[in-house]
C-alpha cells in the first residue's frame, strides 16, 4: 500500500535543512518505509538548490557540492590554493570562506555538475550575504521524473 505524505526532511542527504514535499510513503510488511526514485536527479537538484542560494556557503553545504563534483578536500584545495586543512575547516565551520573562493566553488559546481549557467555577477552577490538569509531547499516530488525546487 502506498499513500502520500505532505512533506519529508530528507536528512540523509547531510545537509539539515532539505525538505521533500509530495514523497509517496510505501508500507512494507507493517513498516513505513520511504523510497527514492531517481537519487541522481534529486541530488543534483539539491546542488542547484544550494549553487542558486543567496547566503554564504555552509559547511555542511561545501561538503555536499564537493562530494557531488567527486572531489577530496586535497583535490578542491588545489583548485582554490589552499591547504587541505583549510577546506576541512570550512566544512566544519571553524572558518569562512572568502567571496571571491565562494563564488568560484559555486561556479565550478555549476560546471562540473551540468548545472544551468550562473551569472558570475550573480553568484557574487549570492555570497555577500549571510547565512542568516539562507532559506531551507523544498522540492517538490510529486513527480519523479521532473524534481522541481520549490519558491
Amino acid at each position: 500500500m502506498t499513500h502520500a505524505i505532505k512533506r519529508y526532511h530528507y536528512t540523509e542527504c547531510g545537509l539539515p535543512d532539505v525538505w521533500i514535499e509530495g514523497w509517496r510513503v510505501e508500507d512494507d510488511a507493517g513498516e513505513e518505509t520511504i523510497r527514492i526514485p531517481k537519487v541522481r536527479s534529486l541530488h543534483r537538484l539539491i546542488s542547484k538548490g544550494i549553487v542558486t542560494s543567496s547566503g554564504t556557503l555552509t559547511g555542511p553545504e561545501l561538503r555536499y557540492l564537493r562530494t557531488e563534483m567527486g572531489l577530496t578536500q586535497t583535490q578542491l584545495g588545489e583548485l582554490v590554493h589552499r591547504e587541505r586543512l583549510t577546506v576541512s575547516r570550512w566544512e566544519r565551520g571553524e572558518s569562512t570562506l572568502d567571496g571571491a573562493t565562494e563564488a568560484y566553488i559555486r561556479i565550478l559546481a555549476s560546471h562540473k555538475l551540468e548545472l544551468e549557467s550562473c551569472d558570475p555577477e550573480v553568484v557574487s552577490a549570492w555570497c555577500r550575504l549571510t547565512v542568516e538569509n539562507k532559506k531551507p531547499i523544498h522540492i517538490d516530488a510529486t513527480d519523479p521524473d521532473n524534481y522541481r525546487l520549490v519558491a
